[in-house]
This record gives structure tokens, sequence and C-alpha cells, in this order.
């Protein structure tokens, strides 16, 4: 066993004994760096992330490709930092429809809220409800990066469909921005409840989310029928 082996068995000793508080966030980091850089030494590597990024958190919220320049980070490295978070939002986010019946679209608010909770791009859901509002189904229907900037109505009414919705809710976020919505959201919004309607479907409300608060469009005034 080498030196670097050594050491990486006390760490991983250490973390099973007191758990990750025993850790500094350089420590942290050079833990995790075990799994991506099997056979160099990973505390210059947590130093450097540190330094560059400034704190844990910072490192996390780094781009693959920031996190890359660093000296010592490769692909490998640089995903599995990039996981960390990402797995931590999906365990944190809702993993079962809601059991009450949605009768209003702000119903559904606090669900959508959850369900976006950090999304750092735009996604548009649609929540699929029966005549009672029992939930069906909700199904991502578009992403983006920075914006949605183009939604297929067909997609959504092909979900609808296949859902045998009698009603449903559309629901987006805005990543850097406020739970206000656009004309482009209202738009698309009309040309959504447009294309239902022929089908006997009825679209009960758009929610936007953002920055920890979510906006309902048919409680703000906007006529859906």
């Amino acid at each position: 066993m080498g030196l670097h082996d050594g050491h990486r068995a006390r760490k991983k000793s250490q973390f099973l004994e007191q758990g990750l508080d025993s850790f500094a966030d350089h420590e942290v980091l050079e833990l995790v760096l075990f799994y991506a850089i099997p056979r160099r030494d990973t505390n210059e590597t947590a130093h450097l992330l540190m330094q560059q990024f400034g704190s844990l958190q910072g490192v996390l919220d780094a781009d693959v490709e920031e996190l890359q320049r660093i000296p010592g980070v490769g692909e490998s490295a640089a995903l599995l930092l990039k996981l960390i978070p990402a797995v931590c939002r999906r365990a944190g986010k809702p993993t079962a429809l809601p059991v009450k019946p949605i009768l209003r679209g702000e119903q559904a608010g606090e669900y959508f809220l959850h369900l976006m909770d950090g999304e750092k791009r735009e996604r548009l859901y649609l929540m699929c409800l029966d005549a009672k509002g029992k939930v069906l189904s909700c199904r991502l229907a578009a992403q983006g990066g920075v914006n949605v900037t183009a939604v297929s109505v067909r997609q959504v009414v092909d979900l609808a469909l296949r859902s045998g919705s009698s009603a449903v809710v559309l629901a987006h976020n805005h990543p850097s921005g406020v739970a206000l919505p656009s004309r482009a959201d209202q738009a698309m919004t009309r040309q959504v409840a447009d294309a239902l309607r022929p089908l006997g479907i009825r679209l009960l409300d758009h929610i936007v989310v953002a920055d920890g608060d979510f906006v309902s469009m048919a409680d703000s005034g906007m006529d859906l029928s």
C-alpha cells in the first residue's frame, strides 16, 4: 500500500466512523475526488477548486467547463461534482403525484414549486387530470437552456390525449427572474388552450415558478375558457 492509499483508507474510515461533519470543506472535495481520480493526490486539486470558486457550494454550482479548467480536474471528476447536487435535488423532490383532487390550478402550485426547486434550465410540465380532478400523470413536455423558446403545442396535446385527460395544468419555471408570466408565456398559454378546447379538454391553469414562489395565471385574471 502506497502513501496515497494509506491516506485514502484513513479518510474513508474517518467518514464511516465520524461522518461528514468531521471534515473541512476542502476535505469533502478531496474525499469525493477519490472516486474520479484513482491514482493521484486529490488534496491539492481540492484546494485549487476552493481557491477558484470560493466555497464548497461555489464548486458544486460551477459549470463542467469551468471545473475542467482547474489543473487535475478531468471530465470524470467534473461530471462527478455536477452529479452530486443533481442527485440531492432529485432526492428532495416529490416522487408521488398529488393524492387530493386538483380542482383549481393553484392547488398544484406547491407541487410544482417543490418539483422545480433549484432547476437552472427552464422546464415545462403538463399535469393531466380526470373529470373529478384526480391526477393521472405529470410529464415533462419541453425544456430549454436559458428559456423554453418554442413549445410544441402538438406535443402537449398528444400527452393530454394519451392520458385520457378531461383537464390539464401547465407549469414552467423562470430560472433567473420572477414568477410573473411574460407576454410570450401568455401567448403560448392561449395557443395550448385553443388547441385543447375542440378536444373537450380544459386548460385549468398555467403555473409560473421562480425564486421560491409561484403565480397562477388563472387566479391572476387570465381567461382560459
